[in-house]
């Protein structure tokens, strides 16, 4: 059985998104693509690194990750990256609006768990089999998963940026041990760090 991993993007302060997320301000105000920019400026420099968020063999994500709404389906909307996401493999999105699965292309099918974290862990680890699987976010789901102990590697992406609101990592997750794996490494728009999460 593979780890269970989770790649995160957050400001200096902590945060993964601001306030007020939208269709149109995915990250919430103010932020733009200001965590992510080495994502993109810096691509071919931290290609394994990218490579690395997107290996797992299943996924774990909110609904606001997947949707900008909360209430009930848009049966139109399939996710905020267009034909092809990704993941090429099996996503559990958390939700409190039942829906049928979503295969897309290059592998990636979304299968939308109405019966919380436990059991969307359940079937992340079946589909995944011997490979990890990664907790992709947001913030509050991450926190969850945290605060049950169910996160192995913790991989924090931090922009030195600083937001002042919005959705924080660690909020609610109680006492955690985060024990350093390997050196951080970065550049003027990130700096990189894994540790192992223990209590």
């Amino acid at each position: 059985m593979g780890k269970v991993t989770c790649d995160m993007a957050i400001s200096l302060d902590g945060f993964a998104a601001g306030p007020n997320q939208s269709l149109e301000r995915p990250f919430g105000d103010g932020v733009g693509d200001r965590l992510h920019r080495w994502m993109f400026e810096e691509a071919e420099r931290y290609s394994a690194v990218i490579e690395s968020i997107t290996a797992a063999g299943a996924f774990i994500m909110g609904r606001n990750m997947f949707a900008p709404g909360r209430g009930a389906w848009d049966p139109d909307w399939t996710g905020w990256w267009g034909e092809e996401p990704p993941y090429h493999a099996p996503v559990f999105v958390l939700t409190h609006h039942p829906r049928e699965p979503l295969t897309l292309k290059g592998g990636t099918t979304f299968t939308f768990v109405t019966d919380g974290i436990e059991a969307a862990m359940a079937q992340a680890r079946e589909a995944a089999g011997e490979s990890d699987v990664s907790i992709a976010g947001g913030a509050q789901t991450v926190n969850q998963y945290l605060a049950a102990g169910l996160i192995d590697e913790l991989r924090l992406h931090v922009a030195p940026v600083t937001i002042g609101g919005g959705e924080r990592l660690f909020d609610g997750v109680g006492a955690l041990a985060l024990e350093p794996v390997g050196s951080p490494s970065g550049s003027d728009l990130v700096t990189h760090l894994t540790y192992r999460v223990t209590r």
